[in-house]
């Protein structure tokens, strides 16, 4: 038998550059978690208010994941990303008056629109990277994109601590943060000019066939599956929802105060917590390569389960301050993150048809959950960063629920 390849030559440019998004939307992603701290420093502002930086960054993905995705139905993936990108490197220079005026709600509108843009990129860079080829490949193109997320994820708190707490912001200053997200803009309006004069190839939806198989000659499926009752008729797929939601929930609130817990229960300089941190995004780069090998022998809903019930325990050993203990505990808590997002994205995709691309947007959009315990972790930590840790674990268990119970693909009667 002919193995299937890759990718096709004629596809190589486009996809390179679409990869290279999954890294910059993850720089941008985990420093936001950075700039946490810092204007906690510099704006003097409480816990619970820094945590309306998360507010601003996943509120975006709320409201423009729908947009985005009929954006790309009716332009085209090209003029997806040029808007995606564009958004971006606007939100980007916004830094510049919002340190300019020393204003926490300007920066945080440059973050809202910075957002508007990385949620463009994620909603249109998943299936324009599955159609980049055949579709029997389009799982390995996905997931070797998403390596690459990983790589930025490491990187946005290296360049964090480097730049902003290792420079002009002992000073309490934010012009390190202007200088440094200034650069990021020159680079991604640089891409967006670069990416118009790429040639797109002529490309159609991976899962189009599977689609049309699968309403035309399975109708109801053994599992009581109709895949033209509409979306919110899908148990599997609200589901999905609700865990995705509380998923991010989880990861937001742990990334937010993670450098403060450093600070605070370790000791640790900022930029030491910072790289910490950054070790922390390594070990969830490293747990996916784990989950994804694992899921060859074990099926993926009890991988999610596992993995979920591990991220229990260690919260319950970070919110007693155990020192060393607890803190390498909440390093971990990234490794056991890891395959969350993408286990859940795919279980709520399962058997829906046509309607694959509008449930993508709905899963997107419930990246709104990031913004949702970060401000109430933010509260606890006031009194008690570890005992903020004890939150998501009201998300761990919402979410092994969907892995034991409601994974299922099942139409509401």
């Amino acid at each position: 038998m002919k193995s299937v390849k890759f990718t096709e030559k004629k596809y190589l440019l486009v996809l390179a550059f679409v990869i290279s998004l999954f890294f910059f939307w993850a720089i941008a992603l985990t420093m936001g978690d950075v700039l946490n701290k810092h204007f906690q420093n510099v704006l003097h502002i409480s816990k619970s208010k820094s945590g309306l930086v998360q507010l601003s960054i996943f509120g975006a993905y709320a409201l423009m994941g729908i947009p985005a995705g009929l954006f790309m139905k009716k332009f085209g993936y090209k003029m997806g990303v040029i808007l995606g990108l564009t958004l971006f490197a606007g939100g980007c220079f916004l830094f510049v008056p919002a340190a300019d005026q020393t204003s926490f709600g300007f920066f945080r509108i440059a973050l809202f629109i910075l957002a508007l843009g990385m949620a463009t990129l994620e909603t249109v860079a998943h299936p324009f990277v599955a159609a980049l080829g055949d579709e029997r490949t389009s799982d390995q193109r996905v997931n070797f994109a998403q390596s690459f997320n990983g790589l930025g994820a490491i990187v946005g708190p290296l360049l964090g601590g480097f730049f902003i707490f290792g420079g002009a912001a002992e000073d309490n200053s934010l012009d390190s943060v202007k200088n440094l997200y200034t650069w990021i803009g020159v680079v991604v309006l640089v891409l967006a000019i670069i990416f118009t004069f790429i040639k797109v190839p002529d490309l159609k939806d991976p899962h189009a066939e599977e689609i049309e198989l699968l309403e035309h000659t399975t109708g109801e499926s053994t599992e009581t599956v109709n895949v033209k009752a509409p979306l919110w008729k899908q148990r599997h797929f609200v589901f999905a929802v609700i865990a995705q939601f509380f998923n991010v929930a989880a990861q937001g609130g742990t990334w937010a105060f993670f450098i403060n817990y450093g600070v605070e229960k370790m000791h640790l300089q900022e930029t030491q917590a910072s790289y910490y941190f950054s070790l922390s995004m390594a070990m969830m780069m490293v747990g996916r390569f784990v989950g994804t090998f694992l899921m060859r022998y074990i099926a993926p809903n009890k991988v999610l389960a596992i993995f979920t019930v591990c991220n229990i325990i260690l919260c319950l050993i970070i919110s007693q301050s155990f020192g060393w203990v607890s803190f390498i505990s909440l390093i971990l808590l990234n490794l056991f993150l890891s395959v969350m997002y993408p286990t859940i994205f795919s279980l709520g995709l399962k058997k829906l048809g046509g309607k694959v691309q509008q449930a993508s947007s709905f899963l997107v959009m419930a990246m709104f959950g990031g913004a949702f315990f970060t401000p109430i972790m933010g509260k606890i930590a006031e009194k008690d960063v570890a005992h903020s840790y004890l939150l998501p674990i009201i998300c761990y268990v919402i979410i092994v629920l969907f892995a034991v119970k409601y994974y299922k693909p099942k139409t509401i009667k």
